[in-house]
């Protein structure tokens, strides 16, 4: 088969019809062929879309579900690193392929030995396919990196800082810690006729926080949120972030406490890349 010629095509395409005339199919199979060639190049442009790991809805909903901006921002960064490594990995691996594919394609071209011509071809038809599979999800990743990028200028401007410093980051652990547990003390509370599970007494604990307080500040949000209910009035997502948000007010410094009550230092400025903050609360 000429190359040249090949290249005209997908390369799915042509593995495709290679399956059809190669093997001993039946004529029904052979329509199977003829009918996934009609609709291969609709699918490919499809399938772009799909090409990432998860919806730009899902990744600011169900991914990154820190209840503070701090902590936010943390994770968005971190998957920001995250993807921008593998777009670096992903782009050396297709250099790699293409160095390949020329090498492959200059044998090809020299090659004398009909059977060793065949592998050969096999060879660049697998490369190809490769080479459209990895541009696909380098799309698809560049895509989530500007999302998240996206979602970093956002973060910034609800904390109204022009400079994240590890201080900032530092001020926050202690809110973020307390709504993450009161969070997930409520969740559990909801799903357990009104009490805090045992794993989550644990965390609270850890945090220097009494279950017996914890559990009567939810016992009271479920209550409020009962009556408001009885009153044809519909308890709402805010309203819940407004609870917690309070929580953190009144127990932030709870598990500083505790950690100088067993002889921890929990903040050590000298041990800061920055010893500046930009003094904005993240609440």
């Amino acid at each position: 088969m000429d190359i040249e010629k090949s290249n005209e095509k997908q390369f799915m395409e042509i593995a495709l019809q290679e399956i059809s005339s190669d093997l001993a199919i039946t004529p029904e199979y052979k329509e199977m062929l003829e009918h996934i060639n009609a609709n291969l190049p609709a699918i490919n442009r499809d399938s772009e879309n799909f090409y990432k790991s998860a919806s730009q809805f899902k990744n600011v909903t169900l991914d990154v579900t820190d209840p503070t901006p701090m902590g936010s921002l943390k994770h968005i960064l971190a998957v920001i690193d995250k993807t921008r490594a593998a777009l670096e990995e992903g782009h050396i691996n297709v250099k790699r392929q293409q160095i390949t594919l020329q090498k492959k394609t200059f044998e090809y071209d020299n090659c004398k030995n009909v059977y060793d011509k065949e592998l050969l071809w096999i060879d660049i038809v697998e490369i190809n396919n490769g080479l459209n599979s990895s541009e696909n999800y380098i799309k698809g990743a560049l895509r989530k990196l500007s999302f998240f990028t996206t979602q970093y200028q956002a973060m910034m401007e609800k904390l109204g800082i022009n400079e994240v410093t590890e201080l900032d980051y530092e001020l926050n652990e202690s809110r973020q810690h307390v709504m993450t547990a009161m969070k997930q003390a409520l969740c559990a509370a909801r799903a357990r006729g009104g009490t805090i599970d045992e794993g989550n007494h644990i965390y609270l604990f850890d945090m220097g926080i009494n279950g017996a307080v914890a559990q009567a500040e939810i016992t009271a949000y479920l209550a409020a949120e009962q009556n408001a209910i009885n009153n044809r009035l519909e308890p709402t997502h805010e309203i819940t972030i407004a609870w917690l948000e309070a929580c953190a007010d009144k127990f932030a410094d709870n598990g500083i406490k505790f950690a100088e009550l067993r002889g921890f230092i929990p903040l050590d400025r000298k041990s800061l890349g920055k010893e500046i903050t930009s003094g904005k609360k993240s609440n």
